[in-house]
C-alpha cells in the first residue's frame, strides 16, 4: 500500500489505497497516524476514496486516530468512503462516532475544517 500525504490549506490528507485488512497497509497507515499525531498536527483528514476493502482493524486504526486527535482538541475526518466502506460503517455505527466529521467529499471536508476552529473546545 502506498500513502498519498499532503497537506492543504495547513489540513494534513492521508488517502491510503488497496486494503486495510489489519496486514502491512493497515500498520503503514497507523504509524503515519501516531507520527502526525505526536508531531502535533491538529487537522487531519483521511480520504478513502482509494479504498476497497476494509476489516476490523482498519476500523481500528480509524477510531484510535479520533481518540488521540480528540484527546489532544484537534480533528481527525474522513471524507469519499464507497458504499461498500460505507455499509461495515454503518453495520458497526462509527457515523455515531465521527458524527459531522464524516463527509461526502473532499472539497466538502476541507470547507468544514476552514468553518470551524482550529482546536477543539
Amino acid at each position: 500500500m502506498a500513502l498519498k500525504i499532503r497537506t492543504v490549506d495547513g489540513v494534513t490528507i492521508i488517502t491510503p489505497r488497496g486494503m486495510l485488512l489489519g496486514g502491512k497497509e493497515t500498520d503503514e497507515l497507523r504509524q503515519k497516524i501516531v507520527e502526525l499525531n505526536d508531531a502535533g498536527n491538529q487537522q487531519l483528514l483521511i480520504n478513502l476514496g482509494d479504498v476497497n476493502h476494509m476489516s476490523s482493524m482498519g476500523l481500528t486504526t480509524l477510531f484510535l486516530a479520533r481518540a488521540k486527535y480528540v484527546k489532544r482538541n484537534a480533528w481527525v475526518k474522513i471524507c469519499s468512503v464507497g458504499e461498500k466502506i460505507r455499509q461495515i460503517f454503518v453495520l458497526v455505527q462509527l457515523p455515531l462516532v465521527f458524527g459531522d466529521d464524516l463527509h461526502e467529499t473532499e472539497e466538502e471536508a476541507l470547507a468544514s475544517f476552514r468553518a470551524a476552529s482550529p482546536t477543539r473546545g
